[in-house]
C-alpha cells in the first residue's frame, strides 16, 4: 500500500494532467455533437472487433459439439440413403423398351471386380426378390452383365468385362449384328465381333443390344464405335466399343425380367436337340 502512495506522490503532476485532460475531453464530447458521434463510432468499431474475436473463439471451442451433431446427421442421412425401402423408390430407366415397371428389379452393387480376365459383380438382390440366372442387368447408362447364380438375398453377375461373356449387339443405325466380347485389356472398352464388312460403320456410331436373345430387350445402350479393324482372313469387322458405363464405378442397377423367357429357352433348346 505504501508503494502505491509513493507512486502517486512521485507522479502527482502527470496524474493531475491526465485527470484534467479526461475531464476536458468529456466536456468537449458532451457539448459538441460532431465529437460525440466520432467517439461513439470509434467505440462501436472497437467493441465490434472485440465481439467478433470473442465469437470466433466461442465457435472454435464449440467445434467438437458441432462435429458430433454433423456426424449424427450424416449417419441418419446415410441410413435413409442405403435403406432397402428408399432404394426401391429409385426411378426406373426410360430406355428399357417393351419392359413394364413390374418386370424390373432394382438392386445395388455391393462388390465389383474388374482387374481379372473373368470379372464378376455381386448385388444385394436374390431369389427372394425374383432374381434368376440369365437375367440381364443394366443401369441408366447401359448394360452391366448377366445374372450367373443366386442365393436367397444375393446374386452374382457375369460382368461384360468377362472374357467368357458373349452378348448379342448391333450397330444402331444399320441393324448389322455381332457378338459383344471383351479382350481383357481395358475396362473402358469391349469388342463387337463378326460384323459383316458390308456394314456402314463410322467412329462415334452407337452400339446397342440386338434383341436376338431372351436376356436383353432390343435397343439398350452399350457404347460408341472407337476403332474398326478387319478380322484376318475373313469378311468381318472387329469393332472396338467405348462403353457408356464406367465399369469401375457402379451403384444401383436394374434386373430385367424377360417376358416368356422360359418358353423361348425351351423352344430354342428343343430346336438344338432335333
Amino acid at each position: 500500500m505504501q508503494q502505491i502512495f509513493n507512486f502517486i506522490i512521485r507522479n502527482s503532476n502527470r496524474l493531475l494532467f491526465l485527470l484534467l485532460l479526461g475531464i476536458s475531453l468529456a466536456l468537449t464530447v458532451q457539448s459538441h455533437s460532431y465529437h460525440r458521434s466520432k467517439v461513439i463510432s470509434s467505440a462501436n468499431f472497437l467493441t465490434g472487433g472485440v465481439y467478433e474475436r470473442i465469437n470466433r473463439v466461442n465457435e472454435y471451442l464449440n467445434l467438437r459439439t458441432e462435429n458430433d451433431e454433423l456426424v449424427l446427421e450424416n449417419a441418419r442421412l446415410k441410413s435413409l440413403l442405403f435403406s432397402k425401402q428408399d432404394t426401391a423408390k429409385l426411378p426406373l430407366p426410360d430406355s428399357v423398351k417393351g419392359v413394364k415397371p413390374q418386370d424390373i428389379i432394382v438392386s445395388k452393387v455391393i462388390h465389383n471386380s474388374y482387374s481379372t480376365h473373368e470379372n464378376f459383380i455381386t448385388i444385394n438382390s436374390g431369389a427372394n426378390d425374383g432374381v434368376k440366372p440369365d437375367m440381364g442387368v443394366i443401369n441408366s447408362l447401359g448394360i452391366i452383365g448377366v445374372i450367373d447364380d443366386t442365393s436367397p438375398r444375393y446374386a452374382t453377375v457375369v460382368s461384360i468385362l468377362n472374357m467368357k461373356s458373349q452378348i448379342n449387339a448391333k450397330i444402331k443405325k444399320s441393324n448389322h449384328f455381332g457378338s459383344l466380347t471383351w479382350d481383357g485389356k481395358s475396362t473402358g472398352f469391349v469388342q463387337l465381333e463378326d460384323v459383316p464388312r458390308l456394314a456402314s460403320i463410322r467412329k462415334g456410331d452407337t452400339i446397342v443390344t440386338g434383341g436376338q436373345s431372351v436376356i436383353f430387350p432390343e435397343g439398350i445402350n452399350i457404347g460408341t464405335v472407337d476403332k474398326i479393324y478387319i478380322k484376318k482372313n475373313t469378311s468381318y469387322y472387329v469393332i472396338n466399343v467405348k462403353l457408356f458405363n464406367d465399369m469401375t464405378n457402379l451403384g444401383h442397377v436394374y434386373i430385367i425380367k424377360t417376358k416368356d423367357r422360359e418358353e423361348l429357352i425351351n423352344l430354342e433348346n428343343k430346336e438344338k436337340n432335333e
